[in-house]
Parts: structure tokens; sequence; C-alpha cells
């Protein structure tokens, strides 16, 4: 098996943790995608709304798709972790992820967590996708 390391410059570097964006099985073409936040490359969130660190941690999922060489309709399967109980915040999420995804129907779990990386973050989303061919 063959392992790419995806990083993209404009996301946080996952160095010192010992983690990558994404991983590629480039056997299978299998895009394993770190759980995204709304941190800024210096591991920082402004933003403290549940929309807000929705978007941008979709749109951070969106840069890691790209520099993989894939997309959002190559999504397999999609984990969103929620700070707390997931159908408190359903109508803050759902427009969000449903415009991000556009017609690609992933398999989809939500999942109310008590904690995530840091205090301030609400949300993070990890992905299963294929590299598009």
């Amino acid at each position: 098996m063959s392992i790419k390391r995806i990083n993209p410059s404009s996301l946080y570097d996952g160095t010192a943790t010992g983690m990558s964006q994404a991983t590629i099985d480039t056997d299978t073409g299998l895009i394993f995608i770190s759980g995204q936040v709304d941190w800024d490359t210096g591991f920082h969130t402004h933003n403290h709304d549940m929309k807000t660190q929705t978007a941008n941690a979709a749109k951070h999922l969106i840069t890691v798709l790209k520099e993989a060489n894939s997309s959002v309709e190559n999504i397999l399967q999609l984990r969103v972790y929620v700070r707390g109980e997931v159908a408190d915040h359903l109508e803050d999420i759902v427009p969000i992820i449903a415009s991000t995804l556009g017609t690609s129907r992933p398999a989809l779990t939500g999942i109310g967590v008590a904690s995530l990386a840091t205090p301030e973050t609400l949300i993070e989303i990890e992905a299963v996708a294929k590299v598009a061919r």
C-alpha cells in the first residue's frame, strides 16, 4: 500500500500533533479526511457561532478535497461531530451541509459529543472520499 499525505498550506499544520489533513491510499484511491474545524493556520477559532463554524469547516473540507484531486461529488461518507445535542443545532447545520454537498448524497452521520479539540470548537466534519478519475 502506498500512502500520500495531503496538507494544504492554507490550513493549519498538524505536523506537531502527528496528523495530516488527509491521507490517500493510492492503491484504492480512497481519501481519509481528518476532521475539519473553524481554525486558522495558528489553530485559533475566531467565530463562536454554529453557523459560521459549520460554513468554515465545510470550506476547509472542500480545500482538502481539491488538494487531493477530488470534490464533494466523490464523498462516500461524512461524519459531523457537534458539541452538545445534534438536534439542537440541525436548523443551523443542515442548510449549510446540504448546500455544500449539492446533489451529492454520501452516507452521513451526525454525532453529539461532550467536547472537541478546543473549548471554542463547536463542530468538526470528517469524510471518506475517492480520488476523481
